[in-house]
């Protein structure tokens, strides 16, 4: 984070790569949702329409589930680095 005279700027990743689908390759579905979560995820997404709201959706999920699985290799690097780890608090198990 910097801020230069007026304009701050804080480094952030994006939500997701771009994989909005080109009309060709997209499905017509019909799903019976509740309305009440599609209006309030709408608003949480800043989503015009429901189906934005449902890209957006499906997007961010997507997002979480690369993000998830990215630190969970990098944690089993980490463990099969051979690292010694010290419970210094007492806490876990032997």
């Amino acid at each position: 984070m910097y801020i230069n005279g007026v304009i701050m700027y804080i480094g952030s990743y994006t939500l997701t790569e771009d994989i909005s689908m080109p009309a060709r390759n997209r499905s017509h579905k019909h799903f019976q949702l509740d309305s009440a979560k599609i209006k309030r995820a709408q608003k949480a997404l800043r989503a015009t329409t429901e189906t934005e709201t449902i890209e957006r959706a499906l997007d961010f999920v997507l997002s979480e589930d690369r993000g998830n699985r990215l630190a969970h290799e990098a944690n089993e690097r980490f463990l099969k680095s051979g690292i010694q780890i010290k419970d210094v608090y007492g806490v876990l198990d032997e």
